[in-house]
Formats: structure tokens, C-alpha cells, sequence
């Protein structure tokens, strides 16, 4: 067989967990963690081991890049099913996900400019003031719903 058919025949091969998870640099557990979370695909050998076709290390990467910008598994999930057929990103993909990430790193650097803005109203207070504290109550909107303790962690999103 001439030597380009071997590193073909190779780099047709599929890879197992261990394998992505030392190619990609992540712990195997996290293989499996994107599997269940359905990020990754893999498919059972006949002795029923986990199989990963080898684009499956671009989509690992794309993956640590969108969790390195702190991006949460649904929006990276989203994003990775939005591709037609599941496919690996192209350089197009890559550009229309990137600039999806971007406006929304953009909003949150907003965010956080604006909390360390009101970050300075809260020196010297030290939380004793729920009704002026811009950082845990705004405007004071949880007055609106009576009185007795109102700040549920589920709730702080919608303050």
C-alpha cells in the first residue's frame, strides 16, 4: 500500500475518549461530560467502547474557547446546533459564531462597566442599607413586593 494510503487509512481511524481528551487537553471525564450535555457525539465499537470520529477535536477546541470567554454550556450548545447536519465549523461558521459570542461579551463588559460604577456608592455602606444598595436592590424594587426577605437567588435576575 503506498504511504499516502496509510496516513489516509489513519486518519480515517476514530478516536476513544482517552485518546480526544489527550489530543484535545481535556480530562476524559469532560469527554464524557460534553457527550451527556450532547455537545459531542461518539458512537459504541463492537466492544462497546466510545468511538469520536477526528473533527471531533476541533469541535473540543471551539468548545474551550467558548467556555474560556465564560460563555454557558446552553448558548455553546446552541451554537454548535446550529450548524447545518452537525458538521464541524468551517472558517464561515467559525466567523458567524464568533461575531454571535462577541456582541454577547459586549453586552456583559457593559454590564460589569456598570456595576463597577455603583460599586463606589456602596463604599462605606456595607450592605446595612437595603433600600439605597444599587448593587443588591436597584431603585429599591423589591419594596414592591411587600415586606418580610423577597431577595431569592432565582429572583436577582429579574431586580
Amino acid at each position: 500500500m503506498p504511504v499516502a494510503g496509510i496516513a489516509r487509512e489513519k486518519a480515517d481511524r476514530p478516536l476513544s475518549a482517552g485518546q480526544v481528551a489527550a489530543r484535545s487537553g481535556v480530562a476524559v471525564s469532560t469527554v464524557h461530560f460534553y457527550e451527556a450535555k450532547g455537545l459531542i457525539k461518539a458512537w459504541r465499537s463492537t466492544g462497546n467502547q466510545r468511538r469520536y470520529s477526528r473533527d471531533i477535536l476541533r469541535r473540543v477546541a471551539i468548545i474551550k474557547v467558548a467556555q474560556r470567554l465564560g460563555l454557558p454550556l446552553s448558548m455553546i450548545k446552541q451554537a454548535i446546533d446550529s450548524l447545518p447536519g452537525g458538521r464541524t465549523p468551517t472558517a464561515k461558521d467559525w466567523k458567524r459564531l464568533s461575531g454571535q459570542w462577541r456582541k454577547e461579551l459586549d453586552r456583559r463588559i457593559a454590564l460589569l462597566q456598570k456595576l463597577r460604577g455603583q460599586l463606589d456608592s456602596c463604599i462605606g455602606c456595607g450592605c446595612l442599607s437595603l433600600k439605597v444598595c444599587q448593587l443588591r436592590n436597584p431603585g429599591d424594587a423589591v419594596s414592591d413586593r411587600g415586606s418580610g426577605p423577597q431577595l431569592l437567588e432565582e429572583d436577582l435576575a429579574q431586580v
